[in-house]
């Protein structure tokens, strides 16, 4: 059915015969109520007019409704108008008002209707109207016994109509059957009511259990009060996963013990996909590399296929320059491919940190380390000479002074 809203401008179009025509009401309609909801809204309009005795609607109202169920399928054949059988029934209905049946007779057949001859018989309307003739369905004896959905006011006696004015409140008085309450009962009832009337619900005795035949088993339902048990190591993770990241955990804060170091080493060779469940971020690299370089190394291995590494790489590349900080690049340089923007840059830095220190005493030990690793990194040929000819040599001039940079100054002549 309709919603409430537009049963209510449906009520009020039925309600504008006073103002307007009968082809601006109906004009009207087509403009608030597309297409998709005309069935809906003429089926309303069937349910209010359905009986002559129920007055729903005044005389103005049913005749307004019946000109908007023929209207809203004029654009069609008749035949497929799906109210044409209403429209017909309404026209040879003998209860109803002459006038009403003249004025449907009027909309079917386009032509006047002289009171004093007699209305057409319902066949010749039908076969007028090209109203197929359908034999009576099964009906079902629960549907003959179905109540109308329409009880009469019991305030209100038989044949009059609650509009009239002997059935104004008196002054000061409410009206029960004012004409506001009667618009809401209305529209109460063509929103929510079904067309099809009240039935009677079908109910039947549940059908009797057959007996239990030989060697058929037994649906049992014992009784259990067992006591539920909750299970503490549910959930539980009992993984290797636990120990290798509780060993990342010490390992971030100091030097491991032999034991310790060669479980980590066994346990991440075993499942190289541990590594992304040890807790280890770059952040917490620099910490790893000093107090565990070997460590850091067989972690930094496996994550190389990651897409972390080169977050990996920027930290390691920028964190203070170490002994184990050089340690940890030389074996990634002899294990993995590293980037060679990595390296050049990785080796600018320790330049610069030699530079920077003003202890005397650090400096020379950073100089050798950093001289030491060079000629690494040029004997086994993991970077090009060329690359850093020129940065090279002048670290080596400045530090002449230092027999580590004297050989590796000797070592860039024989490749020049």
């Amino acid at each position: 059915m309709l919603g409430f809203e537009d049963c209510g401008k449906l009520l009020r179009l039925l309600s504008a015969g006073e103002n307007k025509t009968v082809e601006e009401i109906v004009a009207e309609f087509n403009s608030k109520f597309p297409r998709s909801l005309h069935f809906y809204a003429c089926s309303a309009l069937d349910f209010l007019t359905t009986d002559p005795k129920e007055k729903f609607l005044n005389p103005s109202q049913r005749l307004i409704a019946f000109a908007i169920i023929h209207q809203a399928y004029s654009s069609q054949q008749p035949s497929s108008n799906p109210f044409i059988s209403k429209l017909v029934s309404a026209a040879c209905d003998d209860v109803a008002e002459k006038y009403e049946r003249a004025f449907v007779l009027l909309l079917l057949s386009s032509t006047s209707v002289n009171g004093r001859e007699s209305f057409p018989q319902r066949e010749q309307l039908q076969q007028q109207c090209c109203v197929k003739v359908q034999t009576e369905p099964c009906k079902s004896l629960l549907k003959d016994n179905t109540v109308k959905n329409i009880v009469p006011d019991p305030d209100v006696p038989l044949g009059c109509d609650s509009n009239s004015s002997e059935f104004d409140a008196e002054p000061g008085v409410t009206s029960k059957i004012g004409s506001g309450s009667r618009e809401e009962t209305v529209v109460g009832l063509m929103s929510s009511l079904s067309l099809d009337g009240l039935g009677p619900q079908w109910i039947r005795p549940l059908p009797p259990r057959l007996p239990v035949m030989d060697g058929e088993l037994l649906w049992l339902n014992p009784d259990m009060n067992h006591e539920l048990l909750w299970d503490y190591g549910m959930c539980a993770d009992t993984s290797r996963a636990v120990a290798v990241r509780d060993l990342i955990s010490k390992a971030l804060k100091g030097p491991l013990v032999p034991v310790q170091q060669e479980q980590v080493l066994v346990e991440l060779a075993n499942d190289p996909k541990l590594v992304y469940h040890c807790g280890l971020t770059p952040k917490k690299l620099p910490d790893l590399v000093e107090n565990n370089p070997m460590i850091a190394v067989e972690v930094l291995i496996k994550l190389v296929n990651s897409s972390e590494i080169k977050e990996y790489f920027t930290v390691l590349v920028n964190m203070e320059m170490s002994l184990h900080s050089m340690e940890v690049v030389n074996r990634l340089t002899t294990t993995i491919e590293l980037p060679t923007m990595f390296l050049h840059t990785y080796i600018s830095n320790c330049i610069s940190a030699c530079q920077g220190i003003k202890d005397r005493y650090m400096q020379n030990r950073l100089v050798r380390l950093v001289c030491v690793f060079l000629q690494s990194l040029i004997r086994n040929k993991i970077i090009n000479v060329n690359d850093i000819f020129l940065e090279v040599q002048s670290f080596c001039i400045e530090f002449s002074r230092i027999r580590e940079a004297a050989g590796l100054f000797r070592l860039l002549k024989t490749l020049d």
